[in-house]
């Protein structure tokens, strides 16, 4: 499949036919190929989707549950608009496989951090192509599963609750990097469970690669095992 033809198939997914073809690659673009051959990177594009997809979850929370109060609003706000749920979009899209970086970022691969970036900045080309009506239909389109009677766990406990109902061992953290200044370090943490092998998370703090560990590890049980 030629790169454009990828690129169709991601317009498809998003619901959103671009009248300028340029945003959509901004979107894909990590800063480590931008500085390559100065094509323009995703991170203003992120800075403005992650804007579209709190107001467009707020409002959407607002007309589902009108008996909750904004605190257990918030609750379910913080956990919809998460690196873990970013990063199950970013799954579902396939976003990996359009991406441009330099291969150092992508070695063993792409951090979700990234993923949860150009997610967002999916949600910001698509508002500046389009306005805020299409972004704001892509994002409920895809939420939506999200949105459950409860305000979902996150992937952590998720991860733990699913093999015990498989009668499984519990998962298993290691960190097996630290990198990075002080001032923003980078942790690298493997998640393993039996049956399955090892997943990693990237991210600034041990916790939340953690988190992002368990949200590839659910990604690939789920698949394999349903």
């Amino acid at each position: 499949m030629s790169g454009s033809e990828r690129l169709t198939e991601l317009e498809s997914a998003l619901g959103h036919r671009f009248r300028r073809s340029e945003l959509l690659e901004q979107a894909l673009t990590h800063a480590s190929a931008a500085s390559a051959d100065g094509r323009p990177s995703l991170e203003r594009l992120e800075f403005l989707g992650d804007r579209v997809l709190a107001l467009t979850i707020a409002s959407d929370l607002l007309q589902r549950f009108p008996d909750e109060d904004e605190g257990a609003l918030a609750r379910r706000l913080s956990s919809l608009v998460s690196g873990e749920s970013l990063v199950r979009i970013a799954h579902e899209l396939e976003i990996a496989h359009h991406l441009r970086s330099d291969s150092g970022v992508t070695d063993g691969g792409i951090p979700a951090s990234v993923l949860e970036d150009a997610c967002e900045a999916l949600i910001g080309a698509v508002y500046l192509d389009g306005g805020f009506a299409p972004a704001a239909e892509f994002v409920e389109r895809l939420w939506t599963p999200l949105m459950t009677a409860h305000p979902p766990n996150d992937a952590k406990t998720e991860l733990q609750e699913w093999v015990q109902a498989r009668g499984r061992k519990l998962p298993v953290y290691k960190t097996v990097a630290a990198e990075g200044p002080p001032h923003a370090p980078v942790f690298t943490v493997e998640a393993t469970i039996d049956g399955l092998g090892p997943a990693r998370g990237s991210a600034n703090s041990k916790r939340a690669a953690e988190r992002a560990a368990a949200v590839e590890l659910l990604v690939r049980a789920k698949a394999d095992n349903g």
